[in-house]
């Protein structure tokens, strides 16, 4: 019994592939180069398509994670600038008011020339920060009707300007780049 015993200690059990339970009985004293005869070819190929398989998913799955990482960076980028687009034409809007103001101040008649000047000079820097935001005025008068540009309010018939012309400008109109800040008012000839 003891050499029974003596034996069972110089064997050693080696298991290959716990998923499929293959246990081969591999003895203490022989190369561990050699290969375990429990193990199948076809499990070894499988086995490895599957990892190749894996792989590939797990690639295909790090593409995707990265495509829509730069969807997001570019569609964040792109409300950024519609965010400050529509920022830039919200403050210019408010200032409409005053340039319509300075504009009527300065049709007036003032006998205060110190006056007139303060206001023409006030007038001139506000159209100067205009001209730094990119914002221009629509050019109306003589022009033709332009729905996209103008709002006519009143028709006049004129037969020295032509038909569908623009005869008057009531309120200056103003752009931001394409976008149309305030529509020009206007009167049309027929």
């Amino acid at each position: 019994m003891a050499n029974t015993n003596k034996k069972k200690n110089n064997k050693k059990v080696k298991i290959d592939n716990i998923e499929n339970e293959d246990i081969g009985i591999v003895d203490e004293n022989s190369n561990d180069e050699s290969v375990d005869e429990n193990v199948d070819i076809e499990d070894l190929k499988s086995s490895s398509g599957a990892g190749i398989d894996e792989v590939t998913q797990e690639r295909n799955k790090y593409l995707r994670l990265a495509a829509e990482y730069d969807n997001f960076r570019k569609r964040s980028a792109k409300e950024r600038e519609m965010i400050y687009s529509d920022a830039r034409i919200d403050t210019i809007a408010k200032l409409l008011p005053v340039y319509d103001n300075l504009e009527r101040a300065l049709k007036m008649e003032c006998a205060d020339e110190a006056f007139y000047k303060g206001v023409e000079m006030t007038m001139t820097q506000l159209l100067e920060i205009f001209e730094s935001l990119d914002v221009k005025p629509i050019s109306a008068v003589g022009e033709p009707f332009d729905p996209n540009q103008h709002n006519a309010v009143m028709t006049i018939e004129n037969p020295e300007l032509g038909d569908k012309i623009v005869a008057e400008e009531l309120q200056k109109g103003f752009t931001l780049g394409d976008k149309v800040i305030r529509f020009s008012t206007v009167v049309v000839a027929n």
